[in-house]
């Protein structure tokens, strides 16, 4: 028997990022399912497209005549409002319809970084030292400087620049108000680390794997901060995109493969996760890892860290995309 399958995503509309130039996040989920699409044929899968658009009642509507064996997740939030991530998927889970990736609370989680940070912290795991900050509270700073300073409620490194490391009263400030002023509420401020940055996608549901082991590999000149800026993701032919690039496997010893893979399984069940996800990381002294981040559903385009994982553990991009279909179903 063939298995049936949905394919779901957003339909990418003209929003507030458009407005701030940052527009291309959005439209990368297109590429996303032209892959998936594809490896989709590849398995002799039935399958149909469904691009979502508001209103929410509009689309359960739509979900709830789908006849799949399973749907598979690529919505990513409607154009400038991310929190319907988890909505969709709380659509699915109240359809009771089997879907790829993250439950709804993992997907909700992930978008308040203070929330993500606190549990993890919580659970014994190291994360850098922040603070919430809006323009009004600046008076209670207290980290150390530099610092990063970012949206606490956005993905897609929405926001993120080469301004958004501060080493100085001023231009945190400065880098606050824009942030607050741009994406709203307030802004996530935390103590930079300069060291290595690694990153690694978790699959499975009850019994946890890794594929592989990214490292992030920065040729900026040395006046740039070395950041996963929206220009290295998104803006090809910018300074960031050209002098950013993920190596995998990366070139790290057996103890700290062990230690991130261990932390990274930690942190995947912390936060709910299940199917995949992606868990980041940066070196602060030697051998000492930090969380950045966790990121349910992540970009599996062909070419990114997922994918480039997949291939390093033997597995094509069809053979990878079919277990990601195949978790769901378990």
């Amino acid at each position: 028997m063939t298995l049936k399958v949905a394919l779901i995503y957003n339909d990418p509309q003209p929003d507030r990022y458009g407005v701030m130039g940052e527009s291309k996040a959005e439209m990368g989920v297109i590429d996303e399912v032209k892959a998936v699409s594809q490896a989709l044929d590849d398995l002799h899968y039935e399958y149909i497209l469904m691009p979502l658009r508001p209103p929410l009642s509009q689309v359960k509507r739509a979900l709830s005549m789908t006849k799949a064996d399973v749907v598979f997740n690529l919505f990513e939030g409607f154009d400038g409002n991310p929190e319907t991530e988890a909505r969709i998927a709380e659509i699915l889970t109240d359809l009771k319809l089997i879907f790829t990736g993250c439950p709804a609370p993992a997907l909700g989680l992930a978008l308040d970084k203070a929330k993500t940070k606190r549990l993890l912290s919580e659970a014994g795991i190291s994360t850098p030292p922040y603070q919430i900050l809006s323009p009004l509270d600046l008076k209670t700073f207290h980290l150390n400087f530099p610092c990063l300073v970012k949206p606490v409620n956005e993905d897609a490194s929405h926001g993120l620049s080469e301004d958004s490391v501060v080493n100085n009263l001023k231009n945190l400030k400065k880098q606050v108000e824009k942030i607050c002023g741009g994406f709203g509420g307030q802004a996530l401020v935390e103590e930079f680390l300069n060291g290595r940055e690694f990153n690694t996608v978790v699959m499975g549901n009850k019994r946890l794997g890794i594929s592989a082991i990214s490292e992030i590999v920065f040729t900026l000149p040395p006046d740039k901060p070395r950041i996963l800026t929206f220009a290295s993701k998104w803006d090809e032919g910018s300074l960031y995109y050209i002098n950013t690039k993920a190596h995998c496997p990366a070139q790290i010893k057996a103890v700290e493969q062990a230690r991130i893979t261990k932390l990274a399984k930690a942190a995947f069940r912390i936060t709910g996760c299940r199917g995949y996800a992606r868990v980041d990381f940066r070196e602060g002294q030697p051998g000492q890892f930090y969380v950045l981040e966790v990121n349910p559903n992540p970009d599996i385009t062909p070419g990114a860290g997922a994918s480039l994982q997949a291939a390093a553990a033997g597995l094509n991009y069809s053979q990878f995309i079919d277990r990601i279909l195949h978790l769901a179903l378990q």
